[in-house]
């Protein structure tokens, strides 16, 4: 095993979207470290498949929103392994409920900024800090964000989730011109209808439409499909790029007619 492998730390990362990046990037050599809110059977069923892939792992639970509470999360996902050369803000929530765009309620709107958009906006400003401080790093260093097809596709029935993942997309140029210079390279990956729990709630809808031509390809999204891209971001493929948006998407935000 290499001893002084790349760093990765993932937001979410206990299941789903966020377990597929997570293994991924143990495939590409990374040691991770996993945030999340809690330690459960999810977590340690992905814990249990970065093992098996070889590499390390440590735990940095805490709630990304919870500004009061960063600091101390960052430098336990920093002292885990000395440093972090790849950041992933994958955490993400949906709206509460689905309906009317004049319905959209208070506590729905700022839980899925505060989650969505202000804890990673954060979180980003406290790493990159430390990255700068660090100097330096003998791998490509990221910081890549998972926002979605939302960004410029509008959704009525959840109009706040869009709103926060529009704000991720500016976020991500934002970064990229601020850090270009150090040469960390900040990505937006944007997913389509992916198969989650988020997504389980309007599954027969997804299935109709897609089967009616929602989208150019004709199939839902998997988790590996976006894992697949952040780790091949992540490893410097792509190192001549940077505050673009990857759409994975089935073809959805294609204008067509």
């Amino acid at each position: 095993m290499n001893t002084n492998p790349p760093i990765a730390m993932v937001t979410g990362g206990r299941r789903g979207i966020g377990r597929a990046i997570v293994w991924h990037l143990a495939d590409q050599g990374f040691d991770i470290v996993i945030n999340d809110l809690s330690d459960d059977d999810n977590l340690r069923e992905t814990i249990g498949g970065v093992e098996r892939r070889g590499r390390r792992w440590a735990l940095a639970l805490g709630d990304i929103a919870d500004l009061n509470g960063q600091d101390d999360l960052v430098e336990r996902a920093w002292s885990a392994f000395g440093r972090i050369d790849t950041l992933v803000n994958n955490a993400g929530v949906s709206v509460l409920s689905r309906g009317d765009l004049l319905d959209v309620s208070v506590e729905s709107y700022d839980r899925n900024l505060d989650i969505n958009l202000r804890g990673p906006f954060f979180l980003t400003q406290r790493i990159a800090r430390r990255m700068l401080d660090a100097g330096d790093s003998s791998y490509y260093r990221s910081i890549i964000c998972v926002s979605s097809v939302n960004a410029e596709t509008v959704s009525l029935n959840r109009g706040e989730y869009c709103i926060s993942k529009t704000g991720v997309s500016m976020m991500v140029k934002l970064f990229a011109t601020r850090l270009g210079a150090h040469s960390i390279g900040v990505h937006e990956i944007r997913p389509g209808i992916i198969r989650t729990d988020m997504t389980t709630v309007s599954a027969a809808n997804f299935d109709e439409r897609i089967r009616e031509g929602l989208t150019p390809i004709c199939r839902w999204g998997e988790p590996d499909d976006i894992g697949c891209a952040v780790a091949t971001l992540a490893v410097g493929t792509f190192s001549f790029s940077t505050g673009s948006a990857f759409e994975l998407d089935a073809g959805m935000h294609l204008n067509r007619f």
